[in-house]
């Protein structure tokens, strides 16, 4: 399996954005188009045929889920980029669908966590950031800026002001483990979003991930049910 390209922690904002200008620039170039690719399931949940452009989007969790997101993206020719979140495996992600070649990771930016965010949105499209603490509001409004200046789209495993729609996994359950033995071939869950669109949100039940990695519908998505 071929490596992401990982940066080193000690890298600098200018640094990072020196070595990925001419990696990224050419290709992007060839296959940048709107909106980003989105699984179908997950695109009627949004109520959009794609993510768009320019904005963000909150995961609550993240893991598999991110990895989808990132495929469909990927599937497209985009590069994509993770700050932030050193448990993201290389190895799931290739699963779900992502090209690990156009894969650059930065697990570990410290206190420097926005500068490298926006130095990669100046040539990745496609960026996950898990912040380490809440984000103030005029520290989200200038990356929006840069993301609508780019094109690019931002998916946060937390909280993130004004995102665009908010993707959550409910209840699950694995499948594969009989009565003390078996492997874990599946997890079952609800995903839920809320959108602009379905302010309400909608809700569907999934394979997340199925047995190859990816993500499989089990039932047609529906207006989101009230717990309680």
């Amino acid at each position: 399996m071929k490596a992401a390209f990982a940066v080193p922690n000690s890298a600098s904002p200018a640094e990072l954005l020196a070595s990925l200008r001419a990696q990224v620039a050419n290709a992007e170039a060839r296959v940048r188009q709107q909106p980003f690719g989105l699984d179908p399931v997950l695109a009627d949940l949004l109520g959009e045929t794609g993510l768009k452009p320019g904005a963000a989007y909150c995961l609550a969790p993240s893991g598999a889920l991110l990895n989808v997101l990132l495929a469909g993206a990927s599937a497209q020719g985009h590069w994509c980029g993770a700050v932030g979140i050193p448990t993201l495996s290389a190895e799931a992600a290739a699963a779900a669908g992502v090209n690990l070649e156009r894969l650059v990771l930065v697990p570990d930016p410290g206190e420097q966590w926005l500068a490298a965010t926006a130095a990669l949105a100046e040539v990745i499209p496609v960026l996950a950031l898990r912040p380490p603490g809440r984000v103030r509001e005029a520290d989200a409004a200038r990356l929006a800026a840069r993301l609508r200046d780019r094109g690019g789209v931002l998916l946060v495993a937390g909280d993130w002001p004004r995102a665009e729609a908010r993707f959550r996994i409910g209840s699950r359950s694995w499948q594969g483990l009989g009565l003390g033995h078996g492997h874990l071939r599946s997890q079952e869950v609800q995903v839920s979003v809320t959108s602009k669109r379905y302010p309400s949100g909608r809700s569907a039940r999934v394979l997340l991930p199925a047995s190859d990695g990816t993500l499989r519908a089990i039932e047609a998505p529906s207006p989101l049910r009230a717990v309680g």
